[in-house]
């Protein structure tokens, strides 16, 4: 393996490359925000928190990470505590993992206008609860369902699809649980594909017309939609939702080589898992990854049904985690836990004594900031007001 791959490769590829990327890719601002954001994280300069021992004096300076679902560190660090956000809300029950996907030919509409995203939300949205009302329309069952967009497929290219997580069962108005282990996966092609097309042309006009005509005639049994039955247990569901839907675009692990003009990297094909080795320039590698950057607070998961709403009736339903044990798995999410189960060393181990190290300073940009300010600064933005002491 090239001595230069490990956990910074991403950052050696976008730092070698970064101005090509400006003046040849012509990125979106948002892309040129989280590339940045990942270039200088865990840069010293930018600041961090200095811990020392209090037995031999040893002293540790921790720099700050920069947060983006870009970087390969941050990211996953973001897809973990997403992943037990997530935990939380889910109910006591069996659920199904579908996959919802579009036609080829339509892809390419999301890439050029990012706001049709959310038509695939709605779409989903509209699906689901139609599924589960039509059994009563009395009671109109409501489920609880989660939808993650992913744009990636398995070779980095442009398909956009959504993942949902969604009980099999419902809460009728009466307050009624019912189970519904059968999804009808006719009804669920036809009805996506028309909601999806509808939502579609809403939005770019009667020039669409054309276009969902050929969709019609092309694909006559629907968008192909997963959903048959899969083992998603309550009491796996913690690592059923960060397999499938907390993933990031690609792992470091599957990069390869590089060698400062191709890149090579590893997946394995969607239709029979065979094992396929890409290698290409250095650019189309970075132009693939950067497409997947969502704009600046573009909402990738959503709740919707049960998990989107707060009725009293809703506070009866058993959850997969009890509210009791969300402190325990929070604390799994904290930075020197995570480094713990992640690589097996304590950061905050003294490497001379063994003691565990203490925290003494916070740095910012190369100056020492005061605790006490930086604790009524957080106190005041806490209390929805600025301190007098902060402009």
């Amino acid at each position: 393996m090239n001595s230069i791959l490990g956990k910074n490769i991403l950052q050696k590829i976008f730092n070698d490359h970064y101005e090509e990327m400006l003046y040849i890719l012509h990125p979106r601002q948002s892309v040129i925000e989280n590339v940045e954001k990942m270039l200088n994280c865990g840069d010293p300069s930018y600041g961090g928190a200095m811990y020392g021992c209090t037995e031999c004096g040893n002293l540790k300076f921790v720099p700050f990470r920069c947060h983006s679902r870009f970087c390969p560190t941050c990211g996953n660090k973001y897809s973990i505590d997403r992943t037990t956000s997530m935990s939380f809300k889910i109910i006591n029950v069996q659920h199904r993992h579908c996959v919802f996907t579009i036609a080829e030919e339509l892809r390419p509409f999301f890439l050029q206008d990012r706001n049709l995203l959310n038509c695939l939300f709605s779409a989903v949205n509209s699906v689901v609860h139609h599924m589960f009302h039509k059994d009563n329309k009395t009671e109109l069952f409501t489920p609880g369902f989660i939808c993650v967009l992913h744009t990636f497929g398995r070779d980095l290219k442009w398909n956009p699809h959504i993942h949902c997580l969604i009980s099999e069962g419902g809460l009728g108005n009466s307050g009624l649980w019912r189970s519904k282990t059968h999804f009808n996966y006719k009804l669920m092609r036809d009805s996506f594909q028309t909601a999806l097309l509808n939502e579609l042309q809403k939005h770019l006009g009667t020039s669409f017309k054309k276009v969902k005509a050929s969709i019609y005639k092309n694909h006559e049994n629907g968008f192909y939609v997963y959903a048959k039955p899969n083992k998603c247990k309550p009491g796996a569901v913690l690592k059923y939702i960060g397999r499938y839907l907390g993933r990031p675009v690609i792992a470091t692990s599957r990069i390869d080589s590089y060698d400062g003009d191709n890149v090579t990297f590893h997946y394995n094909r969607h239709e029979d898992e065979k094992l396929i080795t890409e290698t290409v320039p250095v650019l189309d590698f970075i132009q693939r990854l950067i497409q997947h950057i969502p704009e600046k607070h573009f909402k990738m998961i959503r709740y919707y049904g049960l998990y989107a709403r707060q009725r009293e009736s809703d506070k009866k339903l058993n959850l997969a985690i009890a509210k009791e044990k969300h402190g325990i798995y929070l604390s799994f999410n904290k930075w020197r836990e995570c480094i713990l189960a992640s690589f097996g060393y304590d950061p905050l181990k003294c490497p001379c004594c063994g003691n565990t190290m203490s925290f003494l300073e916070l740095y910012h940009k190369g100056k020492r900031v005061p605790l006490d300010e930086l604790y009524k600064k957080v106190m005041a933005k806490a209390k929805g007001c600025r301190s007098p002491a902060f402009k």
